[in-house]
């Protein structure tokens, strides 16, 4: 009976201490629960609602702002270069990434140095960095000067399909640096006695990074595509201070469009293409979360 009694006492001390934490926690997250409730979650279930009233005055419209928005040719060619630019320029970053921060693994007494000089285009000015392109791809910068001595034709580069290419160079050389440093972060997480074991029993280091670097490096892997995306987006402004409002139809993009319909007031067409690109994204990420994040059992 007096066991039964401590061992009683000690679930209900168990309990009660669950309880205390829990109240902790909820006393330091109540401050971040509440402001992202006012600025993000309230605000997005307006743009929700107004996506189905008409632009101006009141009353019920439907489904009529998303047809116009599926109709309307510069969502579809937004859209187009969008997931064009997606699907070419994150692989290339993640792989690229991946590859200087193995190579990295490498260089014990240099990581420190490598480091800084690969997150310095992070600490540039996007107004700055646009001018530094500018001195380098200009219809008569440095580039052209140096082809021109070879007697290479001059080409445009921010005013032609070219401008599709020189903004993937800038945004891959702006994230290169962060998303390599998020993988050295992953690989250095991993236990070195799995590589120790992979070697003992002849494993060279290919098998060793097929069987063990990547399959540990999932949950990394699902951070660094998902901040990747959500940096993909910012390139707006390098393409709106290279091209303007309406830059060369290449580098066209979502927020180009949304920028533009928000300085006309068609509010009802972008809150609709708004709610269609959140809903768009939150599926991209569950599946990217349910191919890369495995489940707990």
């Amino acid at each position: 009976m007096k066991e039964n009694h401590l061992s009683l006492d000690a679930a209900k001390e168990r309990k009660r201490q669950k309880k205390k934490h829990f109240r902790m926690e909820l006393f330091f997250l109540v401050p971040s629960l509440v402001g992202v409730a006012l600025f993000y979650f309230i605000p997005f279930c307006d743009v929700v609602l107004r996506s189905f009233c008409p632009e101006f005055g009141e009353g019920f419209a439907g489904l009529e702002n998303y047809r116009a928005v599926v109709e309307n040719k510069a969502f579809r060619i937004a859209v187009q270069n969008t997931l064009k630019f997606v699907a070419i320029y994150i692989p290339v970053l993640l792989a690229f990434s991946l590859f200087l921060a193995v190579m990295l693994d490498f260089l014990r007494g240099k990581q420190g140095l490598y480091k800084k000089v690969f997150l310095l285009p992070m600490a540039i000015p996007v107004a700055s960095l646009v001018l530094i392109w500018k001195v380098f791809f200009d219809r008569y910068g440095l580039v052209n000067r140096i082809l021109s001595v070879f007697g290479v034709a001059e080409p445009d580069y921010f005013h032609t399909g070219l401008a599709f290419l020189v903004l993937g160079i800038t945004y891959l050389w702006r994230n290169f640096g962060y998303d390599m440093l998020l993988w050295k972060t992953g690989i250095d997480a991993i236990d070195a006695n799995l590589y120790q074991a992979a070697a003992l029993d002849g494993a060279g280091f290919c098998r060793q990074f097929r069987y063990i670097t990547l399959p540990q490096l999932k949950d990394m892997g699902f951070v660094i595509v998902v901040i990747s995306v959500i940096n993909s987006f910012k390139v707006f402004r390098e393409a709106y201070l290279i091209g303007g409002d309406y830059p060369n139809q290449s580098i066209y993009m979502l927020q180009h469009l949304f920028n533009n319909w928000f300085v006309r007031l068609e509010l009802g067409k972008l809150t609709a293409a708004a709610v269609m690109l959140a809903l768009v994204v939150f599926l991209f990420i569950a599946a990217v979360e349910r191919i890369l994040v495995p489940k707990e059992m």
